[in-house]
């Protein structure tokens, strides 16, 4: 097993700081602990809770935040918490103690909805399943990250599998209808998760996911017009297209020619009306909300 690193990311609070790692910490789901008490099935959170600043700390698939009090400043202590997490890690601890009580298995639901791309189904879960998109294509690229994607593409039609926050869209090839095959599907994600097996083992490979059909967050701190493409595309084009099982992603604005670069995902990724969307849903906001910065919106994988 490779060793895990932490990386520091800041956010929009100072008071927050991410710490970021190229390891799968928990199997889906997130957690937050305002105290050392709650924290008792987190035996990292409760490690870092005998930190003097520690005032909150939010658990996800692949990150730690941390809020500080402000009897510090992250700048004087934030490289040694992050050596204190990669150790606590690489020395094999727990970071989340798994309930598996019947109450918490019962609670999981997975429903079924169309999408605007007729070979797409979005299955909706009320589990969290990643905090980091993942796409793949077919089920090798699946073997060597998530479990759960390996296991659908187990059904001969399905050609694609894209898993977010709280949904899975599976793309399917047109030997069968989705009318024939949904409820099918749904039933095995749900005793999927339901059984609590592994989601994603490990994000995909870098050189992987830069590749035309994926895409990675960057890892450089975005500035200038770059970030406020992708706040915009956070804040009021991402919740839409996740309504429809899709996914948009920002991968480079060319501040000469100034042509934003986007990677469809899900359902957007070959829907026979992405074209408009592109143009005159998300090129229009673009250039209404940054006047004279934006001439076009394309998409690199269609």
């Amino acid at each position: 097993m490779k060793e895990t690193k932490i990386t520091i990311q800041e956010t929009t609070n100072n008071t927050i700081l991410k710490f970021n790692s190229n390891q799968i910490l928990i199997n889906g789901g997130s957690y937050e602990y305002s105290n050392i008490d709650e924290a008792k099935n987190a035996p990292l959170a409760q490690q870092l809770f005998y930190l003097p600043f520690v005032k909150k700390i939010f658990i996800t698939a692949n990150f730690i935040a941390i809020q500080r009090f402000d009897i510090v400043e992250w700048i004087d202590v934030q490289e040694e918490v992050a050596e204190q997490i990669e150790a606590y890690l690489n020395d094999g601890n727990e970071v989340v103690v798994e309930q598996t009580s019947t109450t918490k298995k019962e609670a999981i639901e997975v429903y079924a909805e169309v999408t605007p791309n007729p070979s797409v189904m979005k299955f909706g879960t009320n589990k969290s399943l990643t905090q980091t998109d993942v796409e793949f294509k077919n089920i090798d690229e699946a073997s060597k990250s998530s479990p759960l994607a390996q296991a659908i593409f187990t059904f001969p039609f399905v050609k694609e599998v894209f898993i977010s926050d709280n949904y899975i869209s599976v793309t399917k090839y047109d030997m069968v209808e989705w009318k024939e095959v949904f409820a099918e599907v749904r039933t095995y994600i749900r005793e999927y998760l339901v059984s609590g097996k592994t989601i994603i083992k490990e994000l995909p490979a870098t050189q992987q996911a830069t590749s035309e059909n994926k895409t990675e967050e960057p890892k450089i701190q975005l500035e200038g017009i770059s970030a406020q493409i992708v706040d915009i595309l956070d804040e009021y084009i991402k919740p839409a297209v996740a309504g429809d099982g899709g996914n948009i992603a920002f991968r480079s604005y060319d501040e000469k020619n100034k042509i934003v670069s986007v990677i469809l995902q899900g359902a957007c990724s070959g829907c026979p009306s992405s074209t408009a969307t592109l143009k005159n849903g998300i090129e229009t906001l673009l250039k209404e909300m940054l006047p004279n910065q934006i001439n076009e919106v394309v998409a690199i994988n269609g």
